[in-house]
């Protein structure tokens, strides 16, 4: 785990070091709270801050109000650092928002059980958000969590100047599989469906089960030329060969709607879904087991394949 320090006493810093690599973390070392507040607001930011309060400039206190009024993203367990021992003092920085106190001169096995006790509620958090995120067939992104990650990578695409592809997949005739197999055997299609849809994407690539046999994929960095040529592989992926969960044998095939932002829509979320998910159904129209792309026109949608 990466943890962040933040003091501004060059010989406790050292130590602070020196123990924290002993222990295993990768470490973010700053000298001021400014410092620490530009590191925590980088993407791959440090989970667990070690943080001195008496600091030049942005001092302890203000760094953690700072982090708690940020509000949206992944969470920042604070230990703070201080001379200061009092009870009022310990009221004080816990409810600027540090999760725990530590009173220096400090004991370096407190120092570690405390840092572990972080690590174990960090790692809860992770699971607990897990849990509340993904579908518990098929263990993709759940709806909420696939449309949450997609306006906030649509944000990202516009800040960044870049197209990102989006496809609605619907697997053919899947009604049919519950009532002539039963729901079991249905379960299990949707879940190698799942996970061939997983096999066939980028690493960096986003799958989530949209709802009952629908699935929602986004590519970041994909116009809609890549993103058609990409539910395209998906497409052979599902088809290349049964769904074998015996006693049953299940050749399946999909559906595929596709658009992409800065590709003739508007780059709006809702366009987006709509548009992706209009060109799904002209796929169901044209026979199923194809792709379709959306394109919109002065207002007007219309449809084409890939």
């Amino acid at each position: 785990m990466k943890i962040l320090i933040a003091e501004d006493d060059p010989v406790l810093r050292r130590i602070l070091e020196g123990f924290l690599m002993k222990w295993g973390y990768d470490l973010v070392v700053t000298k001021d709270g400014a410092e620490a507040w530009r590191a925590l607001e980088q993407e791959a930011a440090p989970p667990l801050a070690v943080v001195d309060w008496m600091m030049p400039g942005m001092d302890g206190l203000e760094l953690c109000r700072k982090v708690r009024e940020r509000g949206a993203g992944p969470y920042t367990y604070i230990l703070l650092l201080t001379a200061k021992g009092q009870k009022e003092d310990i009221v004080r920085g816990i409810e600027a928002g540090a999760d725990d106190y530590l009173t220096k001169p400090f004991d370096v096995q407190e120092l570690r059980v405390r840092i572990r006790a972080g690590v174990r509620v960090l790692e809860l958090q992770e699971k607990l958000r897990e849990l509340a995120t993904r579908d518990p067939l098929t263990g993709l992104f759940n709806r909420g969590a696939i449309l949450e990650l997609l306006q906030r990578e649509l944000a990202r695409s516009e800040r960044q100047g870049v197209s990102i592809g989006v496809i609605i997949a619907d697997l053919d005739h899947f009604k049919k599989v519950n009532d002539t197999h039963g729901h079991l055997i249905g379960d299990a299609v949707l879940c190698e469906a799942a996970k061939r849809m997983k096999a066939a994407v980028r690493t960096y690539d986003f799958v989530g089960r949209y709802g009952g046999e629908e699935f929602l994929i986004f590519s970041p960095g994909c116009d809609l030329r890549d993103a058609c040529q990409q539910a395209e592989r998906i497409r052979e992926y599902i088809a290349r060969e049964p769904v074998v969960t015996p006693p049953a044998s299940v050749q399946i095939t999909a559906s595929f709607g596709v658009c992409a932002s800065g590709a003739g829509v508007r780059n709006d979320f809702t366009t987006l879904i709509n548009a992706a998910d209009a060109a799904l159904y002209r796929a169901k129209e044209r026979g199923r087991n194809r792709v379709e792309r959306a394109v919109e026109w002065a207002g007007t949608q219309a449809t084409s394949g890939c």
